[in-house]
């Protein structure tokens, strides 16, 4: 096994991070398919779910992920800026490590992650735009996964804004493939990436209302035809809530 990955051989001297019990409750979800109050017939009508996001995990983080975190808050100290003021937790989950990072400073952290020599991840395989609606003050999240090519490592970055601000700054001039991947979370949540050279929306027409895959974007729609047959449009179909 490379010297690079993380695992459970690695677990004699760096086990992996216990991570915060309980999590952060976002919401709790009954039935099935927006079923309520009746009317499921599912069978799962009684179904009762908790949305949890993972808690911020605390040292030893284990294998090279200690490492990581301490080289990347050594060298923003370095810059003046408190790591803690930068990194507003770090999570390690299923065997991964996200630093979830304050808006104002993604593009420093993200700068110092491309170029300090014992981070080096050089390359970012694109921006994913999320919308958990019960997170309240922080509803849109954006998630970069970035690459070290020298090191043989992956990590993962996170930012979250409010459903009333939904700024970031852009990453394209850290990461120029970004540029698309930007302008589709655009397109389909409303994340707006300030400093992007052409905001422009990629998949749905310029003049289109709202952001499609926002979870409490409506399902009014157009019906379609399929082969001579006529599919109502989503609002029109049959309901089990």
């Amino acid at each position: 096994m490379s010297e690079h990955t993380h695992g459970d051989e690695q677990n004699g001297n760096g086990v992996p991070a216990p991570r915060d019990t309980g999590g952060e409750v976002i919401r709790v979800r009954k039935g099935m398919f927006g079923a309520n109050n009746g009317g499921d017939t599912s069978g799962y009508g009684g179904l009762v779910r908790t949305v949890t996001l993972p808690g911020a995990s605390s040292r030893p983080y284990g294998g090279w992920f200690d490492e990581v975190a301490d080289e990347l808050e050594g060298a923003l100290e370095e810059q003046d800026l408190l790591p803690e003021n930068a990194i507003e937790k770090t999570v390690v989950d299923r065997d991964e490590l996200t630093f979830h990072i304050a808006r104002e400073h993604l593009v420093q952290v993200a700068r110092t992650l491309r170029d300090d020599p014992a981070l080096r991840f050089e390359l970012c395989t694109g921006v994913s735009g999320v919308h958990f609606l019960g997170d309240k003050g922080r509803e849109l999240h954006a998630v970069y996964h970035l690459r070290s090519l020298t090191h043989g490592r992956l990590i993962r970055l996170e930012v979250s804004a409010p459903d009333s601000d939904p700024h970031v700054p852009s990453l394209v001039e850290v990461y120029p493939t970004n540029d698309w991947h930007e302008r589709e979370t655009y397109d389909f949540f409303g994340l707006v990436f300030d400093g992007h050279p052409a905001l422009t929306r990629i998949m749905m027409p310029d003049d289109w209302q709202g952001f499609p895959q926002r979870k409490d974007y409506p399902l009014g729609g157009i019906a379609v035809e399929y082969k001579g047959a006529q599919i109502p449009a989503p609002d029109q179909r049959r309901s089990y809530s």
